[in-house]
């Protein structure tokens, strides 16, 4: 039995498609038993939250456990803090206890305990808490997920309104399709000798925020306009909101470190060691989607 924690989430799902897919026993732990009505037939769900309360039930029988849960974009008591450090100390030590073999983590290419952003601080130290358990701990670290930016820049365009750019937009970027990434998590799972204890995941192309504003437009057939929030506001939205909606403020303070540092990837080692796993671009994500919702 494989449990997959966070497992009705943008690529906890994907990944448990994946693992029925090969025929493996699949369990979900999730906060939301009516989200796991989009799951395979036949997968276990147990419902119950990282945060708080015990792991033993879903743990329980299982030889591998796959963290994919985050607080990035959560509402109320979540966070990176609760969720990415706290929840996942509190899965470590349950999946420890009941005498699992593997546990993948999914943490985020970057992580460190210096990071600006707070989501990689916490994946951090639960890398660090998986590194110190006694047993098989695999760490998968991708690039910013695709399909989370193309909603927030995208999210108001099907309403006629503008493409969203947090900031300049012109920093080069890697995003990385939540399918891929969950190709990465199982191949860890199977313990693919490839992988290794660690293994950070990218997308094959280095875009902006702009890039992926005019990609958007163009796939709906228009040529703008791009609506650009200067990283002034971005900052003053990152500590005002934070009272009253973290997970926005979280976004901000995001988009500012995105829009700053170098968040770029070279794909091409990846690649040249993973022929095997397709990489999928912008392009083919925006087609899957117009496909999934009959606009294609």
């Amino acid at each position: 039995m494989i449990l997959v924690a966070g497992g009705t989430g943008l690529l906890g799902s994907k990944v448990v498609d994946r693992l029925v897919a090969a025929g493996q026993q699949v369990r979900v732990l999730t906060r939301d038993r009516q989200r796991a009505r989009r799951l395979p037939a036949g997968v276990d769900i147990v419902e119950g939250d990282v945060r708080r309360g015990s792991m033993t039930a879903a743990v329980q029988g299982c030889a591998c456990v796959v963290s994919a849960v985050h607080g990035f974009a959560g509402q109320g008591r979540t966070s990176p803090e609760a969720v990415d450090r706290a929840g996942n100390q509190n899965l470590i030590a349950a999946a420890t206890a009941a005498g699992v073999s593997r546990f993948v983590l999914v943490s985020v290419a970057g992580a460190a305990p210096d990071h600006p952003m707070s989501l990689h601080r916490m994946k951090y130290a639960a890398e660090q808490q998986l590194q110190a358990a006694p047993l098989t701990g695999l760490i998968v670290r991708p690039t910013a997920f695709l399909q989370t930016w193309l909603t927030i820049i995208g999210g108001k365009l099907a309403s006629g309104g503008p493409a969203l750019v947090l900031g300049p937009g012109r920093n080069p970027i890697n995003f990385v399709a939540a399918e891929d990434v969950a190709a990465f998590v199982c191949l860890a799972v199977g313990g693919d000798p490839r992988i290794g204890p660690q293994i950070t995941v990218g997308g094959g192309e280095n875009l902006t925020f702009t890039d992926i504003a005019e990609r958007l437009l163009a796939d709906a057939g228009r040529s703008g306009p791009i609506k650009h929030v200067p990283l002034g506001a971005l900052r003053a939205m990152s500590l005002l909101a934070r009272p009253v909606r973290p997970s926005f403020a979280r976004q901000a303070a995001a988009a500012v470190v995105m829009n700053t540092i170098d968040m770029s990837f070279d794909p091409l080692p990846l690649r040249e060691r993973f022929p095997d796993v397709p990489a999928l671009s912008i392009d083919d994500v925006l087609r899957t989607a117009r496909v999934s919702t009959g606009l294609a």
